[in-house]
C-alpha cells in the first residue's frame, strides 16, 4: 500500500503543477495532459481498493478466497486508461479541424512537460519493481498507468517545442500517436485481467518447472495428467500421479502428500494443489 500511497502524493502534485502551468502558459496539451495525470490518482485508488480486498481471507461466501478482486481492479485501471487514451485522441482530432488558430503555448508549458516526464518513468520503475516483487497484475497495471502518463507528457513536450517553433500541428498529430500506446496498453491490461478471471491456464514455462519437481520424486512413475489454472495472481492446480501399483493406501498417500508439499513450497504462487494416485497398471488405458 506504501506504493500506492507514494503514487497518489505525486499525482496530485503533478497533475496540480501541470494545470497550473497549463493555464498560466496558454497551453491546451498541458491542461489534458494534467488532466491525464489526475486520471492516475483515480486508478490507483481503485488498484488499493482491490489489493486490499483480494487479500481478505476465506469466509463462508468465497471460500476460495478473494484473489479475483485485483482483477477487477485491473479491468477498470485497463477502462480508465482507454477512456483518457480516447480523449486524448479526440482532442488531437478537434484540435487538427479546429478552423481558428492554434494558440503558441509559452515556456512553463515545456517546462511542466520536462518535469512530467522525469517524474512518471521514475514513478513507472518504483511501481513496476513492486509489482514484479509482489506478483500484482493491479500494480503492473497502475506501473503502465504512469508509464502511460509519461508517453502523454512526451507528446505534449515535442508538440509545445514544435508550436513554439513555428509547427503548431506538431502538438494534435501527437496526441493522436499517444492515443494509440495508450489504447495498446490499455487493451494488453484489460485482456490480461480477463484472462485470469476465467480460468486461464498458467504459462508454459511454470507448468513444465512443476512437472519436473513432480518427477524428482523416486516413487512417481509418471504423470497423467495435469490441469493448471490462474485465480487472481495465484495458481490452482490438479494433478494425477502414477504409482507402482503394488504400493500400500499409506504409502501412496505419503507420497501424494510430498507432491503437494513441495510444489506449493517450490512455486509460492501455487495456492492450492489436488494430487491424485493412480496405479501404474491403468496408465495405458488412460
Amino acid at each position: 500500500m506504501k506504493v500506492s500511497w507514494v503514487s497518489i502524493s505525486v499525482n496530485v502534485l503533478l497533475s496540480a503543477f501541470k494545470l497550473t502551468a497549463g493555464i498560466v502558459a496558454k497551453s491546451s496539451a498541458m491542461v489534458a495532459d494534467a488532466v491525464h495525470s489526475a486520471s492516475d490518482v483515480c486508478g490507483t485508488v481503485i488498484v488499493m481498493v482491490g489489493v486490499k480486498m483480494s487479500s481478505k481471507e476465506s469466509d463462508k461466501d468465497h471460500q476460495y478466497g478473494h484473489e479475483r478482486m485485483e482483477c477487477v481492479a485491473a479491468i477498470l485501471v485497463a477502462v480508465a486508461l482507454v477512456i483518457v487514451g480516447a480523449m486524448i485522441g479526440w482532442e488531437g482530432i478537434a484540435r487538427i479541424t479546429a478552423a481558428e488558430e492554434i494558440p503558441v503555448p509559452g515556456g512553463m508549458a515545456l517546462v511542466a512537460a520536462i518535469v512530467s516526464i522525469a517524474a512518471k518513468e521514475i514513478m513507472y520503475w518504483y511501481t513496476y519493481f513492486a509489482a514484479k516483487k509482489s506478483g500484482s497484475g493491479a500494480l503492473m497495471a497502475d506501473a503502465w498507468h504512469h508509464r502511460s502518463d509519461g508517453f502523454s507528457s512526451i507528446g505534449s513536450f515535442v508538440g509545445i517545442l514544435g508550436a513554439r517553433l513555428g509547427w503548431p500541428i506538431l502538438d494534435p498529430l501527437v496526441c493522436l500517436v499517444i492515443c494509440f500506446f495508450i489504447l495498446k496498453v490499455g487493451i494488453d491490461v484489460f485482456l490480461d485481467a480477463v484472462g485470469k478471471m476465467t480460468d486461464k491456464s498458467c504459462d508454459d514455462e511454470t507448468t513444465e518447472a512443476i512437472r519436473a519437481v513432480v518427477l524428482e520424486n523416486g516413487a512417481v512413475l509418471g504423470i497423467d495428467r495435469m490441469q493448471t489454472r490462474l485465480f487472481g495472481e495465484k495458481i490452482y492446480m490438479d494433478i494425477e500421479i502414477c504409482l507402482d501399483n503394488t504400493s500400500s493406501l499409506n504409502e501412496a498417500h505419503g507420497v501424494a502428500e510430498d507432491v503437494h508439499k513441495v510444489i506449493e513450497e517450490r512455486f509460492p504462487r501455487v495456492k492450492h494443489c489436488m494430487v491424485h494416485v493412480n496405479p501404474a497398471e491403468d496408465l495405458d488405458a488412460m
